[in-house]
């Protein structure tokens, strides 16, 4: 694990005197992380950059990266997802500061007049994890319910629809 930051900034200051602050961190410091992880070995990789955007808040530009091991949805087998994702957030104070926001802004609200480094690589990584973990190297995967054959892929499919064709010509 590299330290070249600290575990809490405060953004504004920060962000006056654009301070970047990169490094690693161990993935068993983010706990809600790791409760949807196979394995919470491992490093995340991150930089930060602070500015300050054109109405005067802080901005903080946010890089991550990391290697996650997740269990396959169609294997059943672990697998490493790679996640790297970049993003810009707002600093807000509470809750209400975010109707004055622009629309497209990601607002980040302080807790006590800082931010925790780890919590927003955290929030980050758990963005960047599919909906349905699948390791894009496991072949296709054809399913059954184990009452029919499974249907032959050389064979021809009829189009679902054909039969309500039929019905509607019989009507007429």
């Amino acid at each position: 694990m590299s330290r070249e930051f600290p575990d809490w900034i405060n953004p504004w200051t920060a962000a006056q005197g654009r301070r970047e602050f990169r490094g690693t961190m161990p993935l068993s410091r983010m706990p809600r992380l790791v409760a949807v992880l196979e394995d919470g070995n491992g490093e995340a990789e991150f930089r930060l950059a602070a500015s300050v955007d054109m109405d005067g808040r802080p901005q903080l530009d946010l890089w991550v990266r990391a290697g996650l091991m997740l269990m396959c949805q169609a294997s059943l087998a672990p697998y490493v997802e790679t996640v790297e994702r970049r993003t810009s957030l707002t600093v807000i104070e509470d809750e209400a500061e975010t109707a004055l926001l622009p629309e497209h802004a990601d607002p980040v609200i302080v807790d006590e007049g800082r931010v925790a480094l780890a919590t927003l690589v955290e929030d980050e990584l758990l963005l960047g994890l599919p909906a349905v973990p699948r390791n894009p190297e496991v072949a296709k995967v054809e399913y059954s319910s184990g009452d029919e054959p499974a249907p032959d892929p050389e064979s021809e499919t009829r189009n679902p629809f054909a039969a309500l064709g039929d019905l509607v010509g019989k009507q007429r």
